[in-house]
Protein backbone atom coordinates (compact mmCIF):
# COMPACT_ATOMS: atom_id res chain seq x y z
CA UNK A 1 0.00 0.00 0.00
CA UNK A 2 2.25 2.73 -1.33
CA UNK A 3 -0.33 5.35 -0.38
CA UNK A 4 0.66 4.87 3.26
CA UNK A 5 3.88 6.75 2.54
CA UNK A 6 1.81 9.92 2.17
CA UNK A 7 1.54 11.91 5.40
CA UNK A 8 -1.99 13.00 4.47
CA UNK A 9 -3.09 9.40 4.00
CA UNK A 10 -1.51 8.35 7.28
CA UNK A 11 -3.35 11.11 9.13
CA UNK A 12 -6.60 9.81 7.63
CA UNK A 13 -5.68 6.30 8.77
CA UNK A 14 -4.98 7.57 12.27
CA UNK A 15 -8.21 9.53 12.34
CA UNK A 16 -10.20 6.49 11.20
CA UNK A 17 -8.54 4.08 13.65
CA UNK A 18 -8.94 6.48 16.56
CA UNK A 19 -12.61 7.02 15.70
CA UNK A 20 -13.14 3.29 15.54
CA UNK A 21 -11.33 2.62 18.82
CA UNK A 22 -13.28 5.42 20.48
CA UNK A 23 -16.57 3.81 19.48
CA UNK A 24 -15.34 0.36 20.53
CA UNK A 25 -14.21 1.68 23.91
CA UNK A 26 -17.42 3.57 24.62
CA UNK A 27 -19.55 0.57 23.70
CA UNK A 28 -17.54 -1.77 25.92
CA UNK A 29 -17.66 0.77 28.75
CA UNK A 30 -21.44 0.48 28.70
CA UNK A 31 -21.20 -3.33 28.87
CA UNK A 32 -18.69 -3.61 31.70
CA UNK A 33 -21.31 -3.64 34.46
CA UNK A 34 -23.26 -6.45 32.79
CA UNK A 35 -20.55 -8.80 31.52
CA UNK A 36 -17.47 -10.31 33.12
CA UNK A 37 -14.35 -8.41 32.15
CA UNK A 38 -10.90 -9.33 33.39
CA UNK A 39 -8.73 -6.59 34.89
CA UNK A 40 -5.20 -6.66 33.54
CA UNK A 41 -1.99 -4.67 33.50
CA UNK A 42 -3.42 -2.73 30.56
CA UNK A 43 -6.11 -1.18 32.76
CA UNK A 44 -5.58 2.22 34.33
CA UNK A 45 -7.25 3.34 37.53
CA UNK A 46 -8.84 6.24 35.66
CA UNK A 47 -9.49 7.13 32.04
CA UNK A 48 -6.52 8.97 30.48
CA UNK A 49 -7.20 12.64 29.84
CA UNK A 50 -5.57 12.53 26.39
CA UNK A 51 -7.91 11.50 23.60
CA UNK A 52 -7.30 8.35 21.58
CA UNK A 53 -6.73 10.42 18.44
CA UNK A 54 -4.20 12.72 20.14
CA UNK A 55 -2.43 9.71 21.65
CA UNK A 56 -2.19 7.95 18.30
CA UNK A 57 -0.97 11.15 16.64
CA UNK A 58 1.70 11.43 19.34
CA UNK A 59 2.85 7.87 18.67
CA UNK A 60 2.94 8.57 14.93
CA UNK A 61 4.91 11.78 15.43
CA UNK A 62 7.61 10.46 17.76
CA UNK A 63 7.93 6.71 17.12
CA UNK A 64 9.16 7.19 13.54
CA UNK A 65 8.18 3.65 12.65
CA UNK A 66 7.21 2.66 9.12
CA UNK A 67 3.61 3.38 8.06
CA UNK A 68 3.02 -0.36 7.67
CA UNK A 69 3.52 -0.73 11.41
CA UNK A 70 0.20 0.98 12.08
CA UNK A 71 -1.65 -1.45 9.83
CA UNK A 72 0.08 -4.40 11.51
CA UNK A 73 -0.64 -2.90 14.95
CA UNK A 74 -4.31 -2.74 13.93
CA UNK A 75 -4.14 -6.43 12.93
CA UNK A 76 -2.52 -7.28 16.28
CA UNK A 77 -5.26 -5.46 18.20
CA UNK A 78 -7.81 -7.40 16.20
CA UNK A 79 -6.13 -10.72 17.03
CA UNK A 80 -5.73 -9.75 20.68
CA UNK A 81 -9.43 -8.97 21.03
CA UNK A 82 -10.37 -12.30 19.46
CA UNK A 83 -8.00 -14.29 21.66
CA UNK A 84 -8.87 -12.40 24.87
CA UNK A 85 -12.70 -12.11 24.94
CA UNK A 86 -12.66 -11.36 28.69
CA UNK A 87 -10.38 -8.39 28.07
CA UNK A 88 -12.37 -6.19 25.69
CA UNK A 89 -10.95 -2.85 24.62
CA UNK A 90 -12.40 -0.02 26.72
CA UNK A 91 -11.55 3.50 27.86
CA UNK A 92 -9.37 2.21 30.68
CA UNK A 93 -7.03 0.04 28.59
CA UNK A 94 -7.13 1.30 25.00
CA UNK A 95 -4.14 3.65 25.34
CA UNK A 96 -1.84 1.00 26.82
CA UNK A 97 -2.96 -1.54 24.23
CA UNK A 98 -2.17 0.98 21.50
CA UNK A 99 1.37 1.73 22.65
CA UNK A 100 2.05 -1.97 23.17
CA UNK A 101 0.71 -2.93 19.73
CA UNK A 102 2.79 -0.30 17.91
CA UNK A 103 5.92 -1.24 19.87
CA UNK A 104 5.55 -4.94 19.05
CA UNK A 105 4.72 -4.14 15.43
CA UNK A 106 7.77 -1.89 15.02
CA UNK A 107 10.09 -4.54 16.46
CA UNK A 108 8.66 -7.17 14.14
CA UNK A 109 8.42 -5.05 10.97
CA UNK A 110 11.27 -2.53 11.04
CA UNK A 111 15.02 -3.08 10.89
CA UNK A 112 15.60 0.00 13.06
CA UNK A 113 13.35 0.95 15.98
CA UNK A 114 13.48 2.76 19.30
CA UNK A 115 13.89 0.87 22.56
CA UNK A 116 11.28 0.34 25.26
CA UNK A 117 12.47 3.29 27.33
CA UNK A 118 11.80 5.66 24.43
CA UNK A 119 8.35 4.18 23.79
CA UNK A 120 7.61 4.52 27.50
CA UNK A 121 8.28 8.27 27.23
CA UNK A 122 6.01 8.51 24.20
CA UNK A 123 3.27 6.65 26.06
CA UNK A 124 3.67 8.54 29.32
CA UNK A 125 4.48 5.43 31.35
CA UNK A 126 7.54 3.99 33.07
CA UNK A 127 10.02 1.72 31.29
CA UNK A 128 9.18 -1.09 33.70
CA UNK A 129 5.51 -0.78 32.81
CA UNK A 130 6.31 -0.70 29.10
CA UNK A 131 8.28 -3.92 29.47
CA UNK A 132 5.37 -5.62 31.22
CA UNK A 133 2.86 -4.36 28.65
CA UNK A 134 4.98 -5.73 25.83
CA UNK A 135 5.27 -9.15 27.48
CA UNK A 136 1.56 -9.38 28.33
CA UNK A 137 0.61 -8.28 24.82
CA UNK A 138 2.83 -10.96 23.28
CA UNK A 139 1.34 -13.64 25.50
CA UNK A 140 -2.13 -12.31 24.73
CA UNK A 141 -1.40 -12.79 21.03
CA UNK A 142 -0.02 -16.24 21.68
CA UNK A 143 3.16 -14.89 20.02
CA UNK A 144 1.38 -15.06 16.66
CA UNK A 145 3.11 -12.08 15.06
CA UNK A 146 3.43 -13.20 11.47
CA UNK A 147 1.15 -11.39 9.02
CA UNK A 148 0.87 -12.87 5.54
CA UNK A 149 0.97 -10.61 2.50
CA UNK A 150 -2.62 -11.50 1.65
CA UNK A 151 -3.82 -10.67 5.15
CA UNK A 152 -1.94 -7.36 5.13
CA UNK A 153 -3.45 -6.37 1.79
CA UNK A 154 -6.89 -7.47 2.99
CA UNK A 155 -6.69 -5.02 5.92
CA UNK A 156 -5.23 -2.28 3.71
CA UNK A 157 -8.08 -2.69 1.24
CA UNK A 158 -10.56 -2.54 4.09
CA UNK A 159 -8.98 0.66 5.41
CA UNK A 160 -9.09 2.22 1.97
CA UNK A 161 -12.78 1.42 1.61
CA UNK A 162 -13.73 2.66 5.06
CA UNK A 163 -11.76 5.89 4.77
CA UNK A 164 -13.97 6.81 1.84
CA UNK A 165 -16.77 7.07 4.34
CA UNK A 166 -16.94 10.13 6.54
CA UNK A 167 -18.32 8.15 9.47
CA UNK A 168 -17.39 4.50 10.16
CA UNK A 169 -20.18 1.99 10.87
CA UNK A 170 -20.51 0.46 14.32
CA UNK A 171 -20.19 -3.12 13.09
CA UNK A 172 -17.01 -3.22 11.09
CA UNK A 173 -15.23 -5.86 9.00
CA UNK A 174 -12.77 -7.59 8.91
CA UNK A 175 -13.02 -8.45 12.61
CA UNK A 176 -14.39 -5.40 14.35
CA UNK A 177 -17.92 -5.43 15.67
CA UNK A 178 -20.28 -6.27 18.48
CA UNK A 179 -20.75 -9.98 18.61
CA UNK A 180 -23.25 -12.03 20.57
CA UNK A 181 -25.52 -15.00 19.99
CA UNK A 182 -27.35 -13.07 17.27
CA UNK A 183 -24.41 -11.43 15.51
CA UNK A 184 -21.69 -12.97 13.41
CA UNK A 185 -17.98 -12.20 13.63
CA UNK A 186 -15.95 -12.65 10.47
CA UNK A 187 -12.39 -13.71 11.16
CA UNK A 188 -9.57 -13.27 8.65
CA UNK A 189 -7.17 -16.19 8.46
CA UNK A 190 -3.55 -16.03 7.32
CA UNK A 191 -4.58 -16.72 3.73
CA UNK A 192 -6.80 -13.65 3.68
CA UNK A 193 -10.07 -15.55 3.39
CA UNK A 194 -12.90 -15.09 5.86
CA UNK A 195 -14.58 -17.64 8.10
CA UNK A 196 -17.59 -16.98 10.28
CA UNK A 197 -17.66 -17.76 13.98
CA UNK A 198 -20.20 -17.06 16.68
CA UNK A 199 -18.98 -15.81 20.08
CA UNK A 200 -20.40 -14.68 23.37
CA UNK A 201 -21.08 -10.99 23.53
CA UNK A 202 -17.91 -8.99 23.07
CA UNK A 203 -16.57 -6.14 20.99
CA UNK A 204 -13.56 -7.06 18.93
CA UNK A 205 -11.03 -4.87 17.20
Amino acid sequence: MAELESCDVMMKVIKFLSSLLQRVSETNDSFRFFHTQRISIFHGLTRPTISIESYLERIFKYANCSPSCFVVAYIYLDRFAQKQPLLPINSFNVHRLLIASVLVSAKFMDDIFYNNAYYAKIGGITTAEMNLLEMDFLFGLGFQLNVSISTFHHYCSYLQREMLLEFPPLIISPNIGITDDHKLLFCVNDEGSTTSTTHQQQLAV
